[in-house]
């Protein structure tokens, strides 16, 4: 039986949504920086960087662990404003 994974952020993620996700939150140059592949500096294009994130293992683990931390810091933001009170 299979259960429910909500602590698990790759969980029904594809590859895909999480460069599409990285792409609307850092851009091509900020991504290119973050992680040093040559498919996101030079001529970058969501094609041809699925095709090398597919094809190169080492790639694909560091764009999903920037995904991971990416998803972690928007949930303690968005916990950190929801228990925020503003008196004034």
């Amino acid at each position: 039986m299979s259960e429910p994974q909500e602590n698990n952020p790759m969980h029904g993620v594809t590859l895909e949504m999480i460069l599409n996700s990285l792409l609307d939150n850092y851009g091509w140059e900020a991504l290119g920086i973050r992680i040093k592949i040559k498919c996101f500096s030079d001529d970058p294009s969501v094609k041809s960087s699925l095709k090398f994130l597919r094809k190169t293992p080492w790639a694909r683990t560091k764009v999903e662990n920037l995904y991971i931390n990416m998803v972690k810091t928007a949930k303690a933001r968005q916990k950190k404003s929801y228990y925020r009170t503003d008196i004034r």
